[in-house]
């Protein structure tokens, strides 16, 4: 799918926000300045969330638990290892959705049943967003 700018990479954000769910992980790749955190600013504004959507680059996890589904926008930037997942509590997250930037830094086998959204740069300054959809998504990504 292409991305033209950072409106068409939040609205893309928007769209998701109408199927997700408590419980989904939703993983978000690409390099600095792709858009992910601009994409994550458009999900979580369009489910209702009206102040700044900061990046959790030093905060790491930013809890958004007014929202319906609560979510977690989680960037995993700054781990150095793997161990340290465990003190952020992930695991505990079953009843909000995880949005997580940089999910690379934990691993590949990380969350397999994620919807794995892959960011690049175009053309012209256009970005690219690649989907990889699991079957526990049943058909509910609005991305082709």
């Amino acid at each position: 799918m292409i991305l033209e700018d950072e409106e068409a990479t939040a609205s893309a954000g928007a769209a998701l926000a109408k199927v997700v769910r408590a419980g989904d992980v939703i993983t978000l790749s690409g390099p600095l300045g792709v858009g992910k955190t601009a994409f994550a600013r458009g999900l979580i504004g369009a489910l209702g969330h009206d102040g700044e959507v900061p990046s959790p680059s030093f905060s790491i996890v930013q809890p958004y638990e007014q929202l319906e589904p609560p979510i977690w926008h989680v960037d995993l930037y700054r781990l150095e290892d793997r161990s340290e997942l465990d003190e952020l509590g992930l695991d505990s997250a079953q009843d909000v959705a995880l949005l997580l930037e940089w999910p690379e830094r934990a691993g590949e086998n990380a969350w397999p049943d994620a919807l794995a959204l892959a960011f690049e740069f175009g053309e012209n300054g256009y970005r690219i967003l690649t989907a990889k959809v699991p079957p526990s998504w049943g058909g509910r990504c609005p991305f082709p």
